[in-house]
């Protein structure tokens, strides 16, 4: 919330956001970014911030995906699944990389959204689970079986 708070006052902040590139198209993303912040900072200065933090950001989002997804994995089909996984995900890795930045965002977008269907199913199938477990915690609470030595 902060770094893009901060990105987006930026960018407002230095007129930024009506920058056009060479061929007149409405400049946007890290290009948007770092045009921004070189125009804040001394030199190129804001241009380098930009990457360096860019870099960063990148490798921390991978490292965490690919230790999220090897753990799930592990989870459902147990060790042996560990390998052929980190080389599908180094793989991927790859032709993420040299592949089309609107095609990356679009493959990115259905996967997140296909996570969202076990979520969704389990949640259905706990509700009745919750619905009970939440009664049963506001009866004692009326009761008073909820509170510790006076303190709640």
């Amino acid at each position: 919330i902060v770094v893009c708070t901060l990105t987006g006052l930026c960018i407002i902040l230095t007129d930024s956001w009506k920058a056009v590139d060479e061929f007149g198209a409405q400049v946007t993303g890290a290009k948007l970014t770092a045009l921004s912040f070189n125009s804040a900072m001394p030199g190129e200065l804001g241009g380098i911030i930009v990457a360096v933090g860019l870099v960063l950001f990148g490798y921390s989002t991978v490292l965490g995906w690919s230790y999220y997804g090897e753990k799930s994995l592990e989870f459902l089909l147990g060790e042996r699944s560990v390998i052929p996984y980190r080389a599908l995900f180094t793989v991927m890795v790859v032709v993420g990389s040299v592949t089309e930045l609107n095609t990356v965002w679009l493959v990115s977008d259905v996967m997140n959204g296909l996570m969202a269907v076990p979520n969704l199913v389990g949640l259905l199938l706990l509700s009745g689970v919750v619905v009970s477990v939440t009664r049963n915690y506001f009866s004692r609470d009326r009761s008073g079986q909820n509170r510790l030595n006076g303190v709640f």
